[in-house]
């Protein structure tokens, strides 16, 4: 996520994982408790939490009796919590395109291992992202990371003295001092004047070894501030041992405003950039990450992975894997890609191609830390005429439920009945997402067309609802993105 004094830049996740990582390259140190074998071992795996899972409850519900705030509880509560917080983040995406242009940062590849995460998503408890268990530092102390795939720096809640009261609010704080492998970048460092720029280091320098400063803010008024650090980052690879990687860059987050980070211990660093964690993880596990969104109404305890490395065989797939183009350099940070038109019920609707063309301010992301898909205005008013006349026999409700635009009494709905739409990618790629990613359950009897509008030019992004069921492996060697239907199991 790239911040600016004014504004975040972005989810959370993510896919996977919107901790931004890269000081120096990762480190592969060694596997515990033995020397790691690349033959056995060629995957690095991230649980990707359930917003259902135990420990994911325990800590929102904690943080909630802290702050004295009641947690959403209803699905609508839920679903409307998450359409402020993608709001807040478009707005945040379209300042971030406005202030940079494309940036070259393509480097040779090295083919190695690969590692694997568990994602959980936190929709039933105000955090519409999806999470990721990470341990820093050494001794390794355990954090609840939102995945963002529009993110750049990885930072978690931090304390670089265990004496001072901070954090109240927050049961889990990195203790910097008590990491052994903990070392601050000094500001007069030519890794805090220039490599680190992009990441909005602060240039006040009082003396050649105070510690190099970030200050972040979001639109709404949230902040982040501390200091970038290298630490080791502890991950679980597919043989059920563990890595050690080491020097990673780490944001130390030592003071927050606001609620934009409400449920997490920070974010994982999913974006395309030198410094994310995805992208220096993804270099030594042969170029490729991938992740498989389960239902945002999944029952409890079900999970699935964050990969890094090979995916063969890891997902069910339910058909054939497509390849588009990934337009790494087009919107940095984000995954952008090429998008021709929209198709419902096997009629291309009439949307201006300009609507997906980056140069002329439109364009498409796939982002993870975005709930609901947003399109531009042109696009998105032929979609939504077009799924109303097929939903027209269901009793549309007097007074929609705002910002939703259409929402219909559900009763003795047919998703069969609802004419299918498809993405329609360059080269031929077609992404038919379910039926259920588009026509969203918000409360008991009550479904609505899950789309936003912004205001054209803007950026259509294709969110991790509209993503679930489908797995999604990016291969940063190729700069394509692969997709095909999975039950995520």
């Amino acid at each position: 996520m790239k911040w600016r004094p004014v504004l975040l830049s972005p989810l959370l996740f993510i896919f996977l994982v919107s901790i931004s990582t890269g000081f120096h390259g990762l480190v592969l140190s060694h596997t515990i408790p033995e020397e790691h074998d690349h033959q056995h071992s060629n995957k690095m795996r991230l649980e990707l939490i359930h917003r259902h899972s135990p420990q994911l409850i325990g800590k929102l519900v904690h943080e909630a009796s802290n702050n004295n705030n009641n947690m959403p509880k209803s699905q609508q509560e839920r679903i409307l919590e998450l359409v402020l917080r993608d709001t807040t983040r478009h707005r945040m995406i379209s300042h971030k395109r406005g202030q940079y242009g494309p940036n070259s940062r393509r480097k040779n590849w090295e083919l190695n291992t690969s590692i694997e995460m568990p994602m959980h998503s936190g929709a039933d408890y105000g955090a519409g992202e999806y999470f990721v268990q990470v341990r820093v530092g050494r001794p390794a102390q355990q954090f609840m990371l939102v995945a963002d795939t529009g993110s750049d720096l990885t930072w978690v809640y931090c304390t670089r003295n265990t004496h001072k009261r901070g954090h109240r609010n927050h049961r889990r704080v990195f203790h910097a001092d008590r990491s052994s492998s903990f070392e601050t970048i000094p500001c007069l460092s030519n890794m805090c004047k220039v490599q680190l720029a992009d990441l909005f280091s602060l240039t006040t320098c009082p003396t050649p070894i105070t510690p190099c400063a970030y200050d972040f803010s979001y639109v709404d008024g949230s902040a982040a501030l501390g200091v970038f650090a290298n630490d080791t980052v502890t991950v679980d690879l597919t043989n059920d041992r563990k890595m050690m990687l080491d020097n990673v860059l780490v944001g130390c987050t030592e003071s927050t405003q606001g609620d934009a980070f409400k449920g997490a211990d920070g974010v994982l660093g999913l974006g395309y950039s030198k410094f994310s964690f995805a992208t220096k993880a993804a270099e030594k596990f042969g170029g490729k990450f991938s992740y498989c969104l389960v239902d945002h109404l999944s029952p409890m305890n079900i999970s699935n992975y964050l990969i890094f490395g090979c995916t063969k065989n890891e997902h069910s797939l339910l058909g054939n894997v497509r390849y588009t183009k990934l337009l790494l350099n087009v919107m940095p940070s984000f995954y952008a890609v090429k998008v021709m038109g929209i198709s419902i019920g096997d009629v291309m609707l009439r949307i201006p191609f300009e609507v997906w063309n980056a140069n002329v301010g439109g364009g498409t992301i796939l982002d993870s830390g975005t709930s609901l898909t947003i399109l531009a205005e042109p696009a998105y008013k032929p979609v939504m005429n077009a799924l109303g006349i097929s939903l027209s026999q269901y009793k549309r409700l007097s007074s929609d439920i705002k910002p939703f635009e259409y929402c219909f009494n559900s009763t003795g709905f047919d998703q069969s009945l609802v004419p299918r739409l498809v993405f329609h990618f360059a080269d031929g790629a077609r992404f038919e997402p379910q039926v259920k990613s588009y026509v969203i359950d918000v409360a008991p009897q009550t479904k609505c067309l899950g789309f936003l509008s912004v205001r054209w030019p803007g950026t259509s992004i294709i969110g991790n609802i509209m993503q679930q069921n489908h797995l999604w492996e990016f291969d940063l060697v190729r700069s394509v993105v692969g997709f095909a239907p999975s039950s995520c199991t």
